[in-house]
């Protein structure tokens, strides 16, 4: 789907652009979800329900962009800022979706 050429001028050269849902978010959510441990590429698949085939191929193409990285057979997320802002952005937008579905907690 094309964008406006406003919109592709004023996107940050350095954000993410990792559609939701697709495999690399799936990835990047479960890492971003356990920044304090380290996984193989087996454990991921089976927490993430991605082919097995396929995670070797996202966490390569994660790693080229420097959001993940990996000693030996494990795998964790990148400390990167364009992280840290793209998990407010999902917090935000799960809260957001959160309460149009269940409503606020201000009653």
């Amino acid at each position: 789907m094309p964008i406006n050429i406003d919109q592709f001028d004023d996107q940050p050269d350095d954000a993410l652009d990792i559609e939701a849902g697709s495999q690399p978010h799936v990835v990047l959510v479960f890492l971003a979800d356990h920044d304090d441990q380290a996984f193989t590429q087996t454990e991921i698949h089976e927490e993430t329900e991605i082919p097995r085939g396929s995670v070797g191929v996202v966490l390569s193409r994660l790693e080229q962009r420097g959001l993940v990285r990996h000693r030996g057979r494990y795998w964790a997320i990148a400390e990167d800022d364009r992280l840290a802002s793209y998990a407010a952005q999902q917090g935000a937008s799960s809260a957001s979706t959160t309460d149009d579905y269940y409503g606020h907690d201000d009653e």
